[in-house]
């Protein structure tokens, strides 16, 4: 398909530059291919879900990823930063520089802004647009408490470009579940929820499981091909364990509904499920991009925010809920006033090729 296809206009009001406060009063639009379009709240989860749902979520923690420094040869010193995007093992990070001109193999630097203890590392590699590699001296937990210590919390760049980071971001860019460390950018459908709310949802009879893919900035990286299959999808790494794998299946199997919290559980979730046919256990690195005409294994209904014209995750929720109605969706959402993006409203998606379930009245 044309990348031009999945594009559309969207005034910069509607851009949310803090969250909802609290973080589960946001808005949530319904999509269903049976019975359309409904404008509810995060709240209205506690009847749209049902006993013997399981809701997945991504229990990955964001690491505060920005690291500000100088890049030292001799006596001369040069301002550099680093948004780090992808770990390649326990001391080396793939990251964006700014400016990567001022950068060369080998080069020293020293990360931290002058302090005492500055995190110290090496220039190991050089890509393409701005990308390096950087080997750090420290490694393992030691050098995710140095980069929490020293680094400031990554703002999507269609934040950043309107607001300086601020303190409030430590807490509003992390979702209450958050355990595992290791993304760069936050599972940002997860933010809407309140340990209250997760906490009903339960009392209530559904089932919350945790998976971990460590969301990487390539989620932001804008695509600059023309046609959707020649797109390389940038690759997350993750997880999910047996027994959380066969929770998912037997709630699925007694006919419960598995919703995804999030486009990246989502991926992680079809990924574990395209060999197999069925979901199984998973560890390692996924690349899998998803547009109109996938086939869906696991995954029946999805909870995410609204995303980018012309995105891969716009792509993503087409390919969900089908093309026709995201677009539909979207333009309902613009004109009613749905806050857009990371810190925006929510959106509950159903899956297009799910029939009429024989107990459709809510519990």
């Amino acid at each position: 398909m044309r990348v031009s296809d999945f594009d559309f206009d969207l005034p910069e009001k509607l851009i949310a530059l803090h969250p909802a406060e609290p973080r589960d009063s946001a808005r949530l639009l319904v999509v269903d291919p049976r019975h359309g379009l409904a404008d509810r709240h995060i709240p209205d989860l506690l009847w749209l879900l049902k006993k013997g749902d399981v809701l997945v979520v991504n229990d990955t923690r964001v690491l505060p990823a920005e690291l500000r420094g100088s890049r030292i040869r001799g006596e001369n010193r040069a301002n550099v930063s680093f948004n780090l995007h992808k770990r390649v093992d326990s001391h080396t990070w793939r990251a964006f520089a700014r400016p990567a001109k001022k950068l060369a193999l080998l080069d020293h630097l020293e990360l931290g802004n002058g302090q005492a203890d500055a995190l110290t590392a090496r220039v190991a590699g050089k890509g393409e647009t701005g990308e390096v590699t950087l080997e750090f001296a420290l490694g393992g937990a030691e050098l995710d408490e140095a980069i929490k210590s020293h680094g400031a919390m990554p703002l999507p760049p269609y934040i950043g470009a309107k607001r300086g980071a601020e303190e409030r971001d430590k807490v509003d860019y992390q979702t209450v579940y958050a355990a595992e460390d290791g993304a760069v950018a936050a599972p940002t459908a997860g933010l809407h929820f309140t340990a209250e709310l997760l906490a009903a949802l339960e009392a209530k009879g559904v089932t919350i499981e945790r998976v971990t893919l460590h969301v990487g900035a390539g989620t932001f990286l804008p695509m600059k091909v023309e046609d959707t299959d020649e797109h390389v999808m940038h690759s997350e790494w993750g997880e999910i364990e047996a027994e959380t794998v066969d929770r998912i299946n037997a709630a699925r199997e007694a006919g419960g509904r598995c919703i995804a919290v999030g486009t990246t559980s989502l991926r992680l979730l079809e990924t574990a499920s395209r060999a197999t046919g069925t979901l199984a256990p998973f560890v390692g690195d996924t690349d899998i991009f998803i547009t109109p005409g996938f086939r869906f294994r696991t995954v029946d209904v999805l909870m995410t925010n609204f995303h980018l014209p012309k995105s891969t995750l716009f792509m993503l929720v087409s390919a969900f809920a089908g093309f026709e109605l995201m677009k539909q969706a979207y333009a309902h959402a613009i004109g009613d006033g749905y806050r857009f993006y990371s810190y925006g409203d929510g959106s509950l998606l159903m899956r297009s090729d799910v029939g009429p379930d024989e107990d459709d009245d809510e519990e």
